[in-house]
């Protein structure tokens, strides 16, 4: 580090230049990090999950008002929140039930081509003709 030279004294506080640093070569340092863990996960998962029951609770609290329900024959009266979110629960049925559906025949398929990729890898290979093998019409001598 050379520094030019200068008349009288350097300033001092908030103008004096902080000395340059030398730039270095690649440094092999790892990267401290903390990765993430499924109990980090699962925690803002269930911190999450109480928010949304504590808004679901300000809507079935704030929506009290009787209504009258009927469905194939069957009547009955229930609060318009609880009405609600009993339908909404349900409406998620009709997407998780298929889905669920869907997600066990691919690991059904996914089961079945990891079998045959098992089987085709220990099966011994089969020698490929070379250009000392004979062909039907040849004799070897």
């Amino acid at each position: 580090m050379t520094s030019e030279p200068t008349s009288g004294t350097q300033p001092r506080g908030r103008d004096a230049t902080p000395p340059q640093a030398q730039p270095r070569g690649p440094v092999d340092v790892p990267a401290h990090r903390v990765s993430r863990t499924r109990m980090g996960g699962l925690w803002v998962a269930a911190a999450l999950s109480a928010v949304v029951l504590l808004l679901l609770l300000i809507f079935i609290v704030e929506n009290g008002q009787r209504v009258s329900i009927s469905y194939f024959g069957a009547h009955g009266h229930l609060p318009l929140g609880v009405a609600l979110l009993l339908a909404a629960v349900l409406g998620v049925l009709l997407v998780v039930i298929p889905g669920t559906g869907r997600i066990i025949q691919l690991r059904i398929a996914a089961r079945r081509h990891q079998r045959l990729d098992a089987t085709a890898a220990a099966a011994p290979p089969v020698p490929a003709p070379g250009p000392h093998s004979s062909s039907p019409g040849q004799s070897q001598p």
